[in-house]
């Protein structure tokens, strides 16, 4: 059996979804692929050619032993959803996505993981693509409680152009406008995802609760010009001014995809917007970065972001006219360029 996943690009919404707040993600057509079938034993043997590594563990023993151990996490929540295996599998994983770079390699090989256990089970389970994405998720977050939101595990798993809100409650809604290519560009900067979401969630979290002291009715969703901001540092109103912008530049992002004839000048300013704010005021970008994004604008590009949790990792613009020629420009500054577009959810090929 073989699954395919996509990564994701996050157009809006991003540094927003684990504070509650809406995104739009976009999966896109580089993918990750898990090979595998059931073994005489009980053994669970992964193996990983792109790294180089090969994990291993019993079925007879899923105790958790590192921080992100998902494969096992995987299994848990599978079983605790209703299934059974009997038996060990035997997988090989690849993937066209760049590798901790804040396209989701992680988290498209959660969904494919899921999506082939749900096909693999002793009694194989027809999950749909949204619930695929609500076991990955349980699987990366909840198990381990991570500061990440749900947006990387239901894009993944629904593909194409995605509204993801998470509260009240969940709502996804598909988008389809015909925005055309975007042009990927790796820096390939290391980063440290998991440093960077808890010092962007943690402080705005804690901001919020502060507010909430002089605004007891403060909802994130619709609240802003009108609070109380006396008891916050400049700083804390910037950075909480920054999450209302943001939330805000979604909101006329999502207009402006839900219409019939979309204005791709819009879109392409809109995403500059973005990356303005995360740049100057979340300082999630690096130089690096900010060197490829004008070699992309001054190429033709409209409009682009930092993608991911930054520190590093990729970009992208939005090039619908003339991909190639950003792609070169961000390749002459050392980037690695991949011209991509939106893909369907994850499948069995």
């Amino acid at each position: 059996m073989i699954i395919s996943t996509p990564g994701r690009i996050c157009l809006f919404g991003e540094h927003q979804d684990y504070l509650g707040l809406p995104v739009i993600a976009m999966a896109i057509s580089l993918r990750v692929r898990l090979k595998g079938d059931k073994r005489p034993d009980n053994k669970v043997i992964i193996h990983k050619p792109d790294l180089g590594e090969t994990e291993s563990f019993s079925l007879d023993d899923l105790t958790y032993i590192k921080s992100r151990d998902y494969f096992k996490s995987g299994i848990v929540v599978c079983q605790n959803a209703g299934l059974t295996f009997s038996s060990g599998f035997d997988c090989e994983i690849t993937s066209e996505i760049p590798i901790r770079a804040g396209t989701s390699s992680s988290s498209a090989i959660s969904v494919s993981w899921i999506h082939f256990l749900s096909r693999i089970a002793d009694v194989p389970a027809d999950w749909d693509q949204r619930k695929i994405g609500e076991l990955a998720y349980k699987t990366e977050v909840e198990e381990f409680n991570e500061p990440g939101g749900m947006m990387d595990q239901y894009s993944t798993a629904m593909g194409h152009l995605i509204y993801l809100q998470s509260e009240p409650d969940i709502a996804i809604q598909s988008l389809n406008p015909n925005l055309g290519p975007f042009v990927l560009g790796d820096s390939c900067e290391p980063k440290d995802t998991m440093f960077i979401l808890s010092r962007c969630r943690d402080a705005r979290l804690e901001i919020i609760e502060k507010l909430k002291v002089r605004n007891p009715n403060l909802y994130i969703h619709s609240s802003g010009d009108d609070l109380d901001l006396t008891d916050l540092t400049e700083n804390e109103k910037s950075l909480f001014m920054a999450t209302i912008k943001n939330r805000n530049l979604l909101k006329s992002a999502l207009i402006e995809l839900e219409k019939d004839e979309l204005n791709h000048d819009i879109i392409g300013n809109l995403l500059t917007d973005h990356h303005t704010v995360l740049r100057d005021i979340l300082n999630v970008s690096t130089p690096k970065i900010e060197t490829m994004m004008d070699a992309a604008l001054n190429a033709g590009a409209l409009g682009g972001k930092i993608n991911g949790s930054g520190g590093g990792g990729c970009m992208f613009a939005y090039a619908p006219n003339d991909p190639e020629h950003v792609a070169e420009a961000i390749e002459k500054v050392g980037g690695k360029v991949y011209v991509i577009q939106a893909d369907e959810g994850t499948r069995i090929e």
